[in-house]
C-alpha cells in the first residue's frame, strides 16, 4: 500500500516579506514563516552579516529565503524591496510583515524630546510602515490569500513616561492599518496588527537595567516574552485560518497593563 502523501505546508507557494526581518522578533518571524513553506524575503537596513547569516541557516534546513538591503523611510527602496522580492521568486509577495521599528533608548520626556528624534523615530516607524503597507496594497495579487501585518507597541494602550514620540508613532500605524483593512477587504486580503507588549530583544532591553526588567516581568506572567511568543501570532494571521480576522489590533502582551 503507497504512503500517503504529506500534507503541503500553511503557506506553501506563497512569497512573504518581512521588513526588519534579520533581527530581534522579525527574525524569529522570517524563520517561522520559512518553516511554514513561504519562501521568504529577509529585509535589512544595515546589518548585511546578520541577514546573511540568517538566509544560510534556513537554506541549510532546506528553506528558501534571500536578504534585501532597504531603507523602508525611503519610497524608491521599497518598491526596489518589492521588485526583488518578485525576481527572487516569481511572484508578488502574497505576505507582507511590516516589522522594522526604533526606539529612543534615552526614554526622554516629551519636553525634552529633540525634534530630530522625534522625527527619526516617525521615518521609520510611521513612514517607513506606511510606504510598505501602500506598496503591499498596490502589489499583493487579489483574491490569493493576501494578508499585510503592521506592527506597533501594547504601549499604545499603557501609554508610559518617556515613550511620548514612540507611541505617537505606532498609534498612527493602528488607525492606518485599520483603515487599510476596509480598503483591502474587496480583493480578499486582511491587515492586522500585532503590538507585542515587553519582548527580551535588542530594541527593548537597551538602556533598561535589570531591576526594571524585573518589575515589568512581575505585571507580564512572571517573565519577559521571548520573540518564540510573537511569532506564531504572525504566522496565524498570515495563514488561511485568520480569512475572517480584519482590522485587529492584536496585543500579545501576558496580560501586562
Amino acid at each position: 500500500m503507497a504512503a500517503a502523501s504529506a500534507a503541503p505546508l500553511p503557506l506553501e507557494g506563497r512569497v512573504a516579506l518581512v521588513t526588519g526581518g534579520s533581527r530581534g522578533i522579525g527574525r524569529e518571524v522570517s524563520s517561522h514563516l520559512a518553516a511554514l513553506g513561504a519562501s521568504v524575503v529577509v529585509n535589512y537596513a544595515s546589518n548585511p552579516a546578520k541577514a546573511d547569516e540568517l538566509v544560510s541557516e534556513l537554506a541549510s534546513r532546506g528553506l528558501r529565503a534571500v536578504a534585501v538591503r532597504a531603507d523602508v523611510s525611503d519610497p524608491d527602496a521599497v518598491r526596489a524591496l518589492f521588485d526583488r522580492a518578485e525576481e527572487a521568486f516569481g511572484s508578488p509577495p502574497h505576505v507582507v510583515v511590516a516589522c522594522a521599528g526604533i526606539l529612543d533608548p534615552k526614554y526622554p520626556a516629551l519636553a525634552d524630546t529633540a525634534v530630530e528624534d522625534f522625527d527619526a523615530t516617525f521615518a521609520v516607524n510611521t513612514r517607513g510602515k506606511f510606504l510598505v503597507c501602500r506598496e503591499a496594497a498596490r502589489r499583493i495579487p487579489a483574491h490569493s490569500g493576501g494578508r499585510i501585518v503592521a506592527f506597533s507597541s501594547t504601549t499604545v494602550a499603557a501609554l508610559p513616561p518617556g515613550y511620548g514620540a514612540y507611541v505617537a508613532s505606532n498609534a498612527a500605524v493602528e488607525a492606518m492599518t485599520r483603515i487599510l483593512a476596509k480598503e483591502v477587504a474587496a480583493k480578499g486580503i486582511t491587515a492586522n496588527v500585532v503590538a507585542p507588549g515587553p519582548v527580551r530583544t535588542e530594541l527593548f532591553l537597551a538602556g533598561k537595567d535589570e531591576a526594571f526588567i524585573e518589575r515589568v516581568a512581575k505585571n507580564s506572567m512572571g517573565r519577559i516574552a521571548e520573540t518564540t511568543d510573537i511569532a506564531p501570532v504572525v504566522a496565524f494571521l498570515a495563514s488561511d485560518a485568520s480569512s475572517w480576522v480584519n482590522g485587529q489590533v492584536i496585543r500579545v502582551n501576558g496580560g501586562v497593563a
